[in-house]
């Protein structure tokens, strides 16, 4: 079969993307035993900036009997860490530069430093982004999506991996309902079309309105 410049260069970029994941899944992979052995639950949390994913762990270590330590993705600054080591969790600082999303050696670097205890829960916040943390598996039980009412309701179908790849879609920020156009049946409707099995959770870390599911999920994310 012959092939255009054009072609090959996709052919190319495609395969180099093919190797990348692969790499990724095994090491990955290696993460999830790793956990598995210790009982350790890993939670991936992903969201747009500003969603309240730093909020929302905030309010769940001040309301949870379990440890609690977490892995913090940005790209620059140690602002989000230090605001969960003030909450009283342990926390370790990923700063990924130019990168979009935290992959797997990332994760494993920062659990070898974390040495979360037996049985608990790590949290692994992931950089803002919708597109790119979709792609990478981190070795994580579950993926968490959350989004903020303030957003707007078209998400799942602007970004479909993002929300075709969750277990729990939170809708974080209700408090403001009133004050946007918002539709929860919207996305949610809109979302299980591109995953029939995913959950949805409405709440507000900043009042606390409906925590209580939240961390009934956490009890059992399996």
């Amino acid at each position: 079969m012959h092939l255009e410049p054009d072609d090959e260069l996709r052919t190319h970029t495609l395969e180099l993307e093919v190797a990348v994941l692969a790499k990724n899944d095994g090491l990955a992979a290696r993460n999830r035993s790793w956990l598995a052995q210790r009982g350790i639950t890993a939670l991936n949390l992903m969201s747009s900036p500003g969603a309240g994913k730093t909020t929302l762990l905030e309010r769940t270590i001040a309301a949870t009997d379990s440890a609690v330590s977490v892995i913090e993705g940005d790209q620059e600054t140690v602002f989000d860490a230090e605001r969960i080591k003030a909450a009283g969790a342990r926390a370790v600082q990923v700063n990924t530069g130019a990168g979009c999303h935290l992959d797997a050696t990332m994760v494993a670097r920062a659990l070898e430093q974390l040495q979360p205890d037996p049985e608990s829960i790590v949290f692994i916040e992931n950089v803002g982004n919708l597109v790119c943390p979709a792609l990478f598996d981190l070795g994580e039980l579950r993926k968490v999506v959350v989004i903020s009412v303030t957003e707007g309701d078209d998400k799942p179908l602007k970004y479909p991996h993002m929300f075709a790849a969750a277990d729990l879609v939170v809708i974080n920020k209700t408090d403001l309902l009133p004050y946007v156009d918002f539709d929860i049946e919207r996305l949610a409707a809109d979302a299980r079309k591109l995953n029939p099995d995913v959950q949805l959770m409405p709440l507000s870390a900043k009042t606390g309105d409906n925590l209580e599911e939240w961390l009934a999920w956490l009890a059992r994310p399996a």
